[in-house]
């Protein structure tokens, strides 16, 4: 859950750091990578904004050292990457470009959105 993730990324508590590192290593022991999926991600960045005060650069910066890890896979790593670079310089939040890009790799040509702001963003349309 996203616990363990923001406890490995943010490691202000040594104990839980530890488990979170220890729950990935052991993973990786039996050959296997650790499992993020989206839910998990979006719930981490909001986590890591709403209670730690991080910016969007500081959430980018983890996101893809995320999507770096030899030790982790993301679920649909190209398309939180595409997110995370629409989203890094924008005021946009990054579920609202997660969901963008998720839809658009679904195929979708535009996301209904009831947001104004949003609504002006590409392959968004208002609702």
């Amino acid at each position: 859950m996203s616990d363990v993730l923001v406890r490995l990324l943010v490691g202000d508590d040594t104990r839980q750091f530890e488990r979170a590192r220890r729950l990935v290593l052991r993973e990786v022991d039996r050959g296997k990578p650790a499992r993020i999926s989206l839910l998990v991600l979006l719930e981490t960045a909001w986590v890591l904004r709403s209670r730690y005060g991080m910016g969007n650069h500081a959430i980018a910066d983890a996101l893809s050292a995320l999507l770096d890890a030899a030790e982790v896979r993301v679920e649909s790593d190209p398309v939180v990457e595409q997110a995370r670079h629409l989203w890094r310089d924008s005021a946009a939040d990054f579920a609202d470009r997660l969901v963008g890009a998720h839809h658009r790799s679904l195929g979708c040509e535009a996301t209904a959105t009831s947001d104004a702001g949003a609504a002006r963003w590409s392959h968004f349309v208002p609702a």
